[in-house]
């Protein structure tokens, strides 16, 4: 299962805000962060609301993992949700903030490069043909000049905006340095936004989460990717084996150590961890192995509770 796939020892971040109390007292939870942890946040945030019979509130935002770990950072919020590792200079300004943390693997995504259902002949890209279309400096300006038979009509680029995990994650595994990119392209922190710019363009070309993807499958078609073995899809198998490759990744949660002191935070994550095997592939994510749910509910009891 996904054995290519190590998790880096930091933490990820539920941003709780405000009141006490156990799984019965009233507080608000607060999250935010990445755009692909949207959905499987938002589902669990709904799913322990109902549990709780609103007694506690739990808010998810989605300003992008770097917008995550800024507020996060700064103390105003108790969750973080994060599509990459937090990076060494988000770990100083939590550090010089008094922010301790812990973080914890929660899904696995296949970030999906997408186009319109109309180009019907850009059903395969290479890594390289990726790399050539959306490197610092790419002259690229039409499908024919990707590959010999291609139309020759206008690319119209789609993607994340820099705050994001998935540009992240992407600009690394396809360009080889984080961040690096050409600048002349449509970006959004919201994944809906790439999707109906995508539809709207038949010559379009974009790229985020799987979930997007498969909650648009009638209005996308995705494209299958070669990395030097032949062209693969992205799917609940290929995710979780590790065939689809580069762009299979894990997920995060980043959580404050001192909103786990509250019984209400530490009650969430249970019931996330607890629930995410059924709640998780729902919302078009793959779930992580049992164990690793069983481990993260065992961290939880390791952490400090409140004092009364």
């Amino acid at each position: 299962m996904f054995g290519r796939l190590r998790f880096t020892p930091v933490l990820a971040i539920l941003a709780v805000a405000c009141g006490g109390g156990d799984s019965g007292s009233s507080g608000v939870i607060t999250a935010d962060g990445s755009s692909t942890v949207f959905p499987v946040a938002e589902a669990m945030a709904e799913e322990y609301t109902l549990q709780t019979g609103g007694n506690v509130r739990v808010t998810v935002g989605q300003s992008g993992t770097g917008g995550g770990f800024k507020r996060f950072c700064a103390g105003e919020t108790d969750i973080a949700n994060a599509s990459r590792p937090i990076r060494e200079n988000e770990k100083q300004q939590c550090d010089q903030a008094g922010v301790e943390y812990i973080e914890m693997p929660i899904a696995f995504d296949g970030l999906s490069v997408v186009v319109n259902p109309a180009n019907t002949a850009v059903q395969c890209l290479t890594t390289d043909e990726l790399r050539k279309i959306w490197q610092p400096g790419s002259q690229v300006r039409t499908w024919a000049q990707v590959r010999e038979g291609l139309p020759n009509r206008e690319i119209k680029l789609y993607g994340p905006g820099t705050s994001s995990g998935t540009f992240d994650y992407f600009t690394e595994e396809i360009n080889g340095e984080t961040g690096a990119s050409r600048p002349d392209y449509t970006a959004s922190e919201d994944d809906n936004v790439l999707v109906q710019g995508v539809e709207g363009d038949p010559y379009a070309l974009g790229y985020f989460g799987f979930a997007y993807y498969a909650e648009n499958r009638n209005r996308l078609n995705v494209v299958a990717i070669d990395n030097g073995g032949g062209c693969v899809m992205p799917s609940p198998e290929t995710i979780e084996n590790g065939t689809y490759r580069p762009l299979s990744r894990p997920l995060f949660l980043y959580i404050k150590r001192q909103s786990l002191a509250r019984p209400e935070v530490r009650d969430f994550l249970r019931f996330v961890n607890e629930n995410a095997a059924e709640l998780v592939p729902q919302v078009g994510y793959i779930p992580l192995d049992p164990g690793t749910y069983q481990e993260n509910i065992m961290r939880l009891g390791e952490e400090p509770a409140a004092q009364s």
